[in-house]
């Protein structure tokens, strides 16, 4: 049998490896993870998926930061939570019910109890998926119309065209519910 030497052989070069400097995960998360949860729970209506999305955009990030591949940090996560929700859409995960009997204690603006907020929660939950999308990006996370296309991959004019049915419709839902 023949020795395994832990040495490297004499005829090949001896390279030198240098850690790049990892980003900064702590601060990352720290400016972004809030929102993202926000986002994910009224995309999915789902307090624990929302976790679970945001947790898996955050280590995806992770990975491709460490590679030098990722310029605006912040858009990457944002996308990557938009496409783990549509993931779950695409397997039948979520149920649409359930926004309506959730208790949110995550973030201090979802504390509120009151008749109004279930009833906004519901009024979402009954939109289509992407209209849904739309109006969460575009309202609640404050992106324009081609920032909002680009994280749902669809054009500029989809964007306003889901945003008008979407408030249209929410406006008929909130109006019947009165």
């Amino acid at each position: 049998m023949s020795e395994i030497s832990a040495t490297t052989p004499p005829s090949v070069p001896a390279t030198t490896v240098t850690a790049e400097p990892l980003p900064d995960l702590a601060a990352l998360f720290a400016q972004h993870h809030q929102r993202l949860l926000r986002i994910a729970f009224l995309l999915s209506g789902d307090d624990r998926l929302a976790e679970d999305l945001v947790s898996d955009a955050f280590a995806k990030a992770y990975r491709h930061l460490a590679r030098g591949r990722v310029a605006d940090p912040g858009a990457y996560l944002r996308r990557a939570v938009v496409n783990g929700w549509k993931r779950q859409i695409g397997r039948r995960i979520r149920d649409r019910e359930r926004a309506r009997h959730l208790r949110v204690g995550w973030d201090p603006a979802f504390e509120d109890t009151s008749a109004e907020r279930e009833r906004i929660l519901s009024a979402l939950a009954t939109l289509p998926a992407r209209q849904r999308a739309v109006v969460v990006l575009r309202f609640l996370d404050d992106l324009s119309e081609a920032e909002t296309a680009a994280v749902l991959g669809i054009a500029p004019g989809s964007v306003k065209t889901h945003s008008h049915r979407a408030l249209a419709r929410l406006r008929t839902t909130l109006e019947e519910d009165r």
